[in-house]
């Protein structure tokens, strides 16, 4: 979700400014990926990379995670909406994980679109962790390194109960992965867009559905 940095800088506002018109960008994707059916909606909402921001933009982005959980909670659960998270959790400070445990469990019986925050996220810093806990249990006998396969290392992801994405979507022109599910998007349909993300709303994402639908998915074969 990029570009509120840059959306904010041509109107002369805080950068802050920028992140808090993404959040209903956020809202718009939410919404509309539940009412098209998306099984699995990923949002990269902190990467561990943004820690070394600024320490003020950083605190005011926790607040912001904290008020967007807070005031979202009956939109998600009146849309059927199952919230979780992935990435180094522990990081983030004490009040906004207590908001996020809360509702992660407050939407928990939720069966409709599972919305997965990437918070605190680093998909080579998810590898080393699979790697490390993979070399715990073959240490400990419980693991034949002979038996180490695609579908053990997966099994040591913070994804292993998520399907594979099929599409990846990057805003603001950005032609790069920057450490995001690096191992999950193997195969992902990629589809870039020069919209910033907080101009990025329900038709953006309803075309970018549409092009997804136009590909021909060959995963290596003719």
């Amino acid at each position: 979700m990029d570009g509120n940095g840059r959306w904010a800088k041509e109107r002369s506002l805080p950068r802050i400014e920028g992140h808090r018109r993404g959040v209903e960008s956020v809202r718009a994707v939410v919404r509309t990926a539940g009412e098209a059916g998306v099984g699995f909606l990923t949002l990269y909402a902190f990467s561990q990379e943004n820690w070394s921001r600024p320490r003020l933009e950083v605190q005011a982005l926790m607040r912001l995670l904290g008020q967007f959980l807070k005031s979202e909670i009956r939109e998600l659960q009146e849309n059927n909406v199952q919230l979780h998270a992935i990435g180094n959790l522990d990081d983030l400070p004490g009040g906004v994980r207590r908001v996020l445990d809360g509702a992660r469990r407050e939407t928990s019986g939720n069966t409709g679109l599972r919305l997965i925050l990437a918070l605190s996220y680093g998909s080579r810093q998810e590898i080393v962790r699979a790697v490390r806990l993979m070399a715990a249990e073959a240490r400990e006998g419980r693991l034949d390194p002979e038996k180490v396969d695609e579908a053990c290392v997966a099994a040591h992801l913070y994804t292993k109960d998520y399907p594979d994405p099929d599409l990846l979507i990057r805003t603001s022109d950005e032609m790069r992965i920057s450490n995001f599910l690096l191992w999950q998007i193997s195969y992902a349909e990629l589809v870039v867009t020069p919209v910033l993300w907080p101009d990025f709303g329900r038709e953006h994402f309803l075309e970018a559905l549409r092009e997804y639908g136009r590909r021909h998915r060959r995963f290596g074969g003719i």
